[in-house]
């Protein structure tokens, strides 16, 4: 059995006391165990705190080709990597190429950003005259933090969300301390020691920890960086910890979407509904639903509900179920049980108000015994009273393979009322070829999303899943959703930055900022 175990100030620990198991999501075979009792937390932030110096002494240029090396070391082991990601994920060969992929596409991402930073302090706008004359000049910087970033990452992306935050964090010029949910760390701790042996990264730049993360966030600082991805459960405990409160630590959070799927009234057929129903499917089964961007209400007019709820259960009935192990096998179980526990309560509360479309019923994995995995099949719920407040459909995330069609009367403001309703969102997509509804829609729903994918026929044969995060576009989204913005290009150097206002002699300032 792998021993999981923690890397802080430069050297490994196994720490001590009650281990968690790691499981096989299929077979519920144990895999590795993992312990963090006796990790002297505090020691490990000061550890990274005094080594991030010499991030910080480096050039964009070098910091970039840091990443430039982790993502070819991800890439060198991308088959093992992705066969660890199916025995403790529970993902499909597709969905655990879709997390490796996305680690070392975004660090690459980063990098390239690196080599277009120069060498001088990162500028915010023009400089700006003050007084009556050319001399006094003012003007806004970023400068690097000198704390440590404390990642604390999903479950469903152990590899992806490792990276995404690495990329920007070390950019930026912060160590980072990464805590994995421990029940699918067997990626990223195996990332961990591919960077730790292979001289990728400085000493103290990244540590990790294995298990319980202790006592961690009690040492966080006024310079520290806290940013997490998970339930609004825990994010509001985060908000509310005293270190946290008492130094004012800067906190991002990326939790619970209520993401939407957006049928214009002028979709009746072709490549754009074969888009929609195909995005609808997918971000229902990749991953088995465990996406924070998947589309969880499909919002469709009226007299096009029962086509399209047709369509999609066609597509749903052939989705094949088991061990994902298995080369037939299209879609694996849910990460742990449970998951799989609160996802069958999801469905239930779902189910009282809504009809059930599709699923539902008992399933026989493929090429697992009786009794055994974490499985829950896809439903598909239908909801055509509208959103009325209150009604399930607008506040229950069922975290794994479930959606809700909800009908609407066509007109795009009330489509953007139906996306608003969810409290904030990471993602909203929608689906139109007319620039009138989509104007409409997009100032009607902008403002409760992170982002909004618009689907055209023009772009149809070339679009990217609503449901894919990129480097280059913020990810994050307000209210329910976390109130949070990570990536984004430059954007999101400003969460591990202090931005700073600078005002003298315009000579000096230039020659400041270099």
């Amino acid at each position: 059995m792998i021993e999981i175990k923690s890397f802080v100030g430069g050297r490994w620990d196994s720490g001590r006391g009650e281990k968690t198991v790691l499981v096989n999501p299929a077979t519920e075979e144990p895999l590795a165990h993992a312990a963090s009792a006796g990790v002297d937390f505090g020691a490990a932030l000061s550890f990274a705190r005094s080594q991030g110096q010499t991030l910080r002494a480096m050039s964009f240029a070098a910091r970039g080709e840091i990443l430039r090396a982790m993502s070819r070391a991800i890439h060198a082991h991308r088959d093992e990597l992705i066969t660890l990601a199916i025995a403790n994920g529970g993902n499909t060969r597709s969905d655990a190429k879709f997390d490796i992929d996305g680690a070392s596409g975004t660090l690459g991402a980063y990098a390239d950003l690196a080599a277009t930073l120069g060498e001088g302090m990162l500028t915010d706008g023009d400089a700006f005259q003050l007084g009556r004359s050319a001399r006094l000049y003012g003007r806004h910087v970023w400068v690097p933090r000198e704390g440590v970033a404390v990642h604390i990452n999903a479950f469903n992306f152990p590899a992806w969300g490792f990276g995404e935050k690495a990329a920007v964090a070390l950019l930026a010029g912060m160590p980072i301390v990464v805590k994995a949910a421990t029940s699918t760390s067997l990626v990223a701790f195996r990332l961990m020691e591919i960077f730790a042996s292979e001289g990728a990264i400085p000493v103290g730049a990244i540590s990790f920890i294995a298990s319980q993360p202790g006592d961690l966030l009690s040492h966080l600082t006024a310079q520290d960086v806290l940013a997490f991805t998970g339930s609004s459960a825990t994010a509001s405990l985060l908000r509310t910890n005293a270190a946290v409160v008492r130094n004012s630590v800067k906190l991002n959070v990326e939790a619970d979407s209520l993401n939407a799927a957006v049928l214009g009234a002028d979709v009746d057929s072709g490549d754009l509904m074969n888009l929609f129903v195909g995005d609808v499917v997918r971000d229902m089964t990749q991953k088995t639903g465990q996406k924070c961007t998947a589309i969880r209400r499909v919002i469709v007019p009226k007299n096009r509900v029962a086509d399209v709820t047709a369509m999609i259960g066609e597509r749903l009935a052939a989705v094949r179920i088991g061990d994902p192990s298995l080369e037939n096998v299209t879609m694996g179980p849910l990460a742990t049980a449970r998951q799989m526990r609160d996802a069958q309560a999801g469905i239930t509360r779902l189910a009282a108000d809504s009809r059930t479309a599709f699923g539902g019923e008992a399933i026989r994995p493929i090429g697992v015994a009786d009794g055994k995995g974490f499985f829950v099949g896809p439903v598909l719920f239908v909801h055509e009273s509208g959103a009325p407040e209150g009604a399930a459909h607008t506040r229950e995330e069922v975290f794994g393979p479930v959606a809700t069609v909800v009908a609407y009367d066509g007109e795009a403001d009330a489509a953007a009322r139906i996306v608003a309703a969810g409290g904030g969102s990471l993602v909203s997509s929608v689906y139109s070829d007319d620039k009138d509804y989509l104007r409409r829609f997009v100032r009607g729903a902008a403002a409760f999303n992170g982002r909004v994918s618009i689907a055209s026929t023009k772009i149809a044969s070339q679009a990217l899943q609503p449901g894919m995060v990129l480097p280059q576009l913020i990810h994050g989204g307000p209210g329910r959703a976390g109130g949070g913005e990570e990536l984004g290009g430059m954007r999101g150097l400003s969460l591990y930055m202090q931005r700073v206002a600078l005002q003298g002699d315009r000579a000096l300032l230039d020659s400041i900022v270099g």
